[in-house]
């Protein structure tokens, strides 16, 4: 098969939901081919590790298939096989995050709960 560019291939995996904002990704180095940085225009192949960095999310995957047009998800699925060590990592970094959300008040404050956001605040 032709060689394929990385941010052809990111966009058709399903990793990012335009081929700019995978050029963006690429160009700001949130991905790396084989533990190098690359350019948007390098030619990934079978058998590369990546790591994608999305926002606080990371992976890193082997590349199992070529494609340079997006398709379905369950076909994008096959494209990429994520190591175990990825997927612990994800999973571990969910569940703490779960753990130390703090729960947002309901509501707006009643009349006792303005009083005292006014007196901390010392405005009157």
């Amino acid at each position: 098969m032709n060689p394929v560019r990385i941010d052809k291939w990111l966009w058709a995996a399903r990793f990012f939901k335009t081929r700019s904002l995978a050029q963006s990704a690429v160009r700001g180095g949130h991905v790396a081919i084989n533990g190098h940085a690359c350019k948007p225009a390098r030619a990934v192949s079978v058998g590369d590790r990546l790591r994608i960095v999305r926002g606080e999310i990371g992976f890193e995957i082997v590349v199992e298939a070529l494609a340079d047009k997006r398709g379905p998800a369950s076909v994008a699925q096959t494209l990429y096989a994520e190591t175990p060590a990825s997927v612990e990592k994800r999973e571990f970094a969910a569940e703490q995050k779960r753990l130390t959300r703090q729960a947002a008040p309901e509501g707006r404050p009643d009349k006792r709960e303005r009083r005292k956001i006014r007196s901390f605040t010392g405005k009157r």
